[in-house]
């Protein structure tokens, strides 16, 4: 039995036992509302910290541990910040059950960044300098994360993050990513795509690009700035495909009817969508309004619940890194990791409750920042950053190896996903992948 599997079958053996003594001697259970605060735009907020920590015996004198943050809970990436809330929440949950860290309760400090990149940095300003916290946990989205990051490098805090492409950019070497997409995400990405296409038998011959100006998906699509590494497009021109439109929109787009019909009228046997959130039901839905569907599409990293429902998003592309069905949930605490996630999305009245690709990596997030106190059995950020980055650290992803080499990056873990009968399914690679078996892991 590996190192994982022991640490786990631990901590299910204290959740059974805390379980019976609450059953006998009831629940103490508090949750915590934090005080008004102005944000940096100066309107008002209120701010809740999850807090649903269980009393114990070795927490109930001791002063919580505080992790701070920040997430999209309101604006254009809402849709699916909502699901990193919902991973967070059980996490600290399941850890305070299971007699929390150090031997203290958790309270995870969340506050709504409003989609806005100043607007996380600022808080996380605000939660390492005024508020004190102990620790932190990125935010999602890779601008929020990449203005929050440095807060972090300047306060010398350990940032854990879940959701940031700029791989090139991200020099501070106590950042912790767990978008398991390696340092050359803007050509390893893509290709997965289009070896997917090629493995069909009926790869494209003309294919149109619709970028999102979020920096991850500028990224993806062209490499970085001032190189000629390349990306999304390029990579497509090398294998002979005629890139027949590049339309870039900015942020918080609404209006889709221009791009849809730039897009119809060059009729192209594949959409490449850099999207994020619901972008690419706003193209799928003005396409259909023209009586325009897709041959074939991919959708860089939307929210997976409402694209189910969007019109002609039969067959559209996706990528992922875990999914609830074998081999992924051959491990049991994996299956019940994913089966108390659909629970929990199910109550927060989520509408896609399933626990995958942004789900997973934000508990490997967590799971990281656990892994790296208990591992330097400290709350002094040199100490867990050490830790971290010396030592390997066991997930539901596969066990990491941060490497500064590689910007701690690591492994490629993503997968193609389809929609097929209304469902998300795994079509490249085939079932036999699982994880900890990727590249470079």
């Amino acid at each position: 039995m590996g190192r994982s599997q022991r640490r786990h079958l631990l901590i299910g053996a204290l959740f059974l036992a805390l379980a019976l003594v609450a059953a006998a001697c009831g629940d103490d259970t508090t949750e915590t509302t934090a005080p008004t605060t102005t944000t940096a735009g100066g309107s008002s907020e209120t701010t809740t910290a999850t807090t649903t920590a269980t009393t114990t015996a070795t927490t109930v004198n001791e002063e919580p541990i505080v992790v701070g943050g920040s997430l999209a809970l309101t604006g254009f990436l809402g849709p699916t910040a909502a699901i990193h809330k919902v991973a967070g929440d059980l996490f600290v949950e399941q850890l305070n059950a299971a007699g929390g860290l150090l031997g203290r309760p958790v309270t995870w400090d969340v506050r709504d960044d409003e989609s806005a990149s100043d607007q996380a940095a600022a808080l996380y300003e605000r939660l390492i300098s005024e508020e004190g916290v102990d620790l932190i946990m990125g935010p999602y989205g890779t601008g929020a994360i990449t203005a929050a990051m440095a807060v972090a490098e300047r306060e010398g805090f350990v940032f854990p993050h879940h959701t940031a492409s700029l791989t090139y950019a991200y020099t501070y070497a106590c950042h912790f990513p767990t978008w398991p997409t390696g340092v050359e995400t803007n050509i390893t990405n893509p290709n997965q795509v289009y070896d997917a296409l090629e493995a069909s038998g009926n790869p494209p011959e003309t294919i149109a690009f619709v970028l999102s100006e979020f920096p991850g998906t500028q990224y993806i699509g062209y490499g970085p700035p001032n190189s000629d590494a390349g990306g999304a497009v390029s990579e497509a021109e090398k294998r002979g495909w005629d890139v027949v439109a590049e339309i870039n929109y900015p942020l918080g787009t609404s209006d889709w009817a221009p791009i849809a019909a730039q897009v119809a009228q060059e009729d192209p046997d594949f959409i490449y969508m850099g999207a994020i959130g619901v972008d690419a039901n706003g193209l799928l839905a003005a396409l259909d309004a023209i009586g325009y569907a897709p041959r074939g599409h991919f959708y860089q990293w939307p929210a997976p619940g409402p694209l189910l429902g969007a019109p002609n998003a039969e067959g559209a592309f996706s990528v992922s890194t875990f999914e609830p069905h074998p081999p992924f949930t051959d491990d049991p605490n994996a299956a019940a990791i994913a089966q108390a996630f659909s629970d929990a999305a199910s109550a927060a009245g989520l509408p896609y409750t399933l626990f995958e690709a942004q789900a997973s990596v934000s508990w490997v997030a967590w799971e990281v920042l656990v892994a790296g106190v208990e591992g330097s059995g400290s709350l002094e950020h040199d100490e867990i950053c050490d830790y971290l980055i010396n030592n390997p650290i066991d997930t539901i992803l596969g066990t990491i190896d941060f490497d500064p080499a590689q910007q701690n990056y690591y492994g490629d873990l993503s997968m193609i996903k389809q929609i097929q009968d209304g469902e998300w399914t795994v079509v490249f690679p085939p079932d036999s992948a699982k994880p900890g078996t990727a590249p470079n892991l």
